[in-house]
């Protein structure tokens, strides 16, 4: 008599799911057909999918969120980290950010491959916005602080959705860095900070200026 024949399946955590995925992609080059061929693929149930995430949308956003979480937590494990000033503390996150970017540099260029235009499709990077304006809004806030006067205050705001379009500045300049090991983006990452920052304080146009030549000679290049 025949018997059906049973296949066992694994239970696998949020964050091997994570990383099953993320070499899925990178070997066929494409993401899964469905979120059912996926889990039978990895004998794995379909609710324990579910359980971390509502679809690959939500998987991939997710995978933004935890390069920007992880980011955050190695940078206040450097060392005075909460001594540093507010420019410093953001060039400590952008400098660890991005390094965790090249580390899986392969993937975030899949990512964002059908993402050219930046400006108009962030479904990927939804998560990462609120948070990088989050970020941003806590170190204005902290300086605002500082001041006695409200009409030297900062509008937090307006710095947050700068920080935030300065996140994807850098980021559409570093798919396209060709220098050994991205140092031009380096670059960018510390003139475009500083500029920033500046542009709240009562001198930037040195910076600005300087940052604008970089990026001149740059494209001219």
């Amino acid at each position: 008599m025949a018997t059906k024949k049973t296949t066992s399946t694994k239970k696998l955590t949020r964050d091997e799911i994570i990383s099953t995925y993320m070499e899925i992609v990178l070997e066929t080059e494409r993401r899964p057909k469905s979120v059912y061929k996926f889990c039978k693929e990895q004998k794995m149930k379909e609710e324990d999918f579910y359980h971390s995430f509502g679809s690959f949308e939500g998987l991939e956003k997710e995978i933004w969120n935890t390069f920007f979480d992880h980011a955050m937590k190695l940078s206040h494990k450097a060392e005075g980290y909460e001594a540093f000033s507010n420019k410093d503390k953001m060039l400590t996150f952008f400098f660890t950010f991005f390094e965790l970017l090249t580390a899986n540099r392969s993937y975030v260029l899949f990512s964002l491959r059908e993402h050219r235009d930046l400006m108009q499709n962030l479904v990927p990077l939804k998560g990462v916005r609120s948070r990088v304006k989050e970020f941003a809004s806590g170190l204005i806030e902290e300086k605002n602080d500082e001041q006695q006067f409200k009409i030297l205050k900062h509008p937090v705001s307006v710095f947050s959705e700068g920080a935030w379009l300065q996140t994807l500045f850098i980021l559409k300049y570093w798919m396209e860095d060709n220098s050994p090991s991205f140092e031009k983006t380096d670059v960018v990452i510390e003139k475009s900070v500083r500029a920033i920052f500046d542009v709240f304080q009562t001198t930037p146009l040195e910076s600005i200026i300087d940052f604008g030549k970089f990026l001149w000679k740059e494209r001219m290049n």
